[in-house]
């Protein structure tokens, strides 16, 4: 079936913003500025202040979901209504994960590559897997088991892909590795967030801008209140300002007030990761989830492809490998193969149904995936 303008403006709404959202992070900490006190110029390394701009934008899908409820007042589409009732703080330990999750990344994304840091996120399938058995019940395929030793697989290709690349005076071979390792601990996190969301928050049939926007809200405040002790909390080396703490918003703000470009990339993540959710959950209800995924990836390769083309990495065959095989683990996780194989013979796809499993059916992202 053909696609209409709609579906077509969600697809490329998704994967625009999906790709703006990792490059405009990655392009704020290439900027080299003054900070505060007359400090010597330095990179731009505010990884906790640029979390805080990201759960700015998914608290700003809470507007949108109650702007949607006004609409839909008076109408007999209540699909913006919860079918049960529901407690907010149901969404504090996931949002305290997905707190401590994107942190991390966005301090390992000082560290790597953008390409790298979007491959590696590839990741959370394995623990998800893992976790799902463990904690839900799941009993996974053997597609399933496949996908996870494939990821694997991947992983280890493109950690010896960064091993192998030429470093510059930026990203130290030593800082790519501990980048690296970081990204994959997110990953842990993300999938116990996954976890808790699918125990506790989807059985309430939440409406998914309203539990992006909440547990962005959740991000947002306890994030904010932590970037006061933070700039008394020595970090020695690991610390990328001036004054050697673990965050510094003032710099970031003296820095933004003399190189207003940063600016423009922080807004452009702030914007980006709220039209990104948005175009996800519509490309879900719209089209399908294996779409989605789809999606999700060849923007990995989008990112991949504007990093080299501006000069912010070097070329490694191995990473398309890498990426390639993570492409086969996640297809397999997710089921993609089976749409595929009926196909060949002949036989009648699955049914949409199969698309919209829960957490690990394959098609389950964190409800505000974010970078």
């Amino acid at each position: 079936m053909a696609w209409t303008k709609y579906q077509l403006f969600l697809a490329g709404l998704m994967l625009v913003t999906g790709s703006i959202n990792t490059l405009s992070a990655k392009w704020a900490d290439n900027f080299m500025a003054e900070g505060c006190r007359g400090s010597k110029e330095h990179s731009f390394q505010h990884p906790f202040l640029q979390a805080v701009g990201m759960f700015l934008g998914e608290f700003s899908c809470l507007a949108a979901f109650y702007l949607l409820r006004c609409r839909a007042t008076g109408q007999s589409d209540s699909s913006v209504d919860p079918q049960q009732p529901f407690n907010p703080l149901l969404f504090l330990p996931p949002a305290l994960c997905d707190m401590t999750g994107t942190s991390l990344m966005y301090v390992a994304l000082n560290m790597t590559s953008a390409s790298s840091f979007q491959m590696l996120r590839g990741a959370v399938i394995i623990f998800t897997g893992l976790f799902s058995v463990a904690f839900l019940g799941r009993r996974l395929v053997l597609s399933q088991w496949l996908g996870i030793l494939a990821t694997i697989a991947g992983l280890v290709v493109v950690g010896l892909a960064d091993l192998l690349s030429k470093h510059d005076s930026q990203h130290k071979l030593s800082e790519v590795i501990t980048g690296d390792l970081l990204i994959i601990m997110a990953q842990i996190i993300v999938a116990i967030q996954m976890v808790l969301e699918e125990k506790f928050v989807y059985k309430h049939n939440v409406h998914p801008l309203r539990a992006v926007g909440t547990e962005g809200l959740f991000g947002f405040v306890i994030l904010s209140l932590l970037l006061v002790p933070m700039y008394y909390i020595p970090a020695g080396s690991f610390s990328g300002n001036p004054r050697g703490t673990l965050e510094d918003a003032l710099d970031a703000f003296c820095q933004v007030g003399r190189q207003p470009l940063i600016a423009v990339a922080l807004l452009g993540n702030i914007s980006s990761i709220a039209f990104f959710n948005f175009a996800g959950i519509s490309v879900t209800k719209e089209l399908s989830a294996t779409t989605r995924m789809v999606l999700d990836s060849l923007r990995t390769v989008v990112i991949w492809a504007l990093s080299l083309a501006l000069g912010w990495e070097a070329f490694h065959a191995l990473q398309i490998l890498g990426f390639l095989i993570l492409l086969i683990g996640t297809a397999l996780y997710n089921g993609l193969h089976r749409p595929l194989l009926g196909r060949l013979s002949r036989g009648r796809p699955p049914a949409e149904e199969s698309e919209q499993e829960r957490l690990l059916g394959g098609t389950r992202t964190p409800i505000n995936d974010a970078s």
